[in-house]
């Protein structure tokens, strides 16, 4: 079975409610390694579901952007600030860490 670890989708953009610079999510990898490493809140329904969807797009039972809608329903219910990014396909290529921000701390 096939994985889809650099399946892209439209980027998200979160804000955690803490010091922690912003993220910029391009990809199921960043994703996943979001979801396991900071992730605020790892016990409630929606951030089960969409860990599950995450594993789920990875061996390709969903598409990326099925996944997508999950990750954004985790971040309303762990209080996470989500923004919808201009996707932009020069990015594409980019390497496999999220990007992080510093600006509008």
């Amino acid at each position: 079975m096939a994985t889809n670890r650099y399946s892209a989708f439209a980027p998200i953009g979160l804000k955690f409610h803490n010091n922690q610079p912003q993220i910029v999510i391009r990809n199921l990898t960043d994703a996943a390694r979001v979801l396991i490493q900071d992730w605020p809140l790892d016990d409630g329904e929606d951030y089960v579901i969409a860990v599950k969807a995450c594993a789920d797009a990875l061996i390709g039972e969903i598409s990326a952007e099925e996944f997508r809608q999950t990750l954004l329903s985790a971040a309303t219910e762990a209080g996470i600030s989500a923004l919808s990014l201009v996707y932009d396909l020069a990015l594409r290529d980019e390497p496999d860490e999220p990007r992080r921000s510093s600006q509008g701390q």
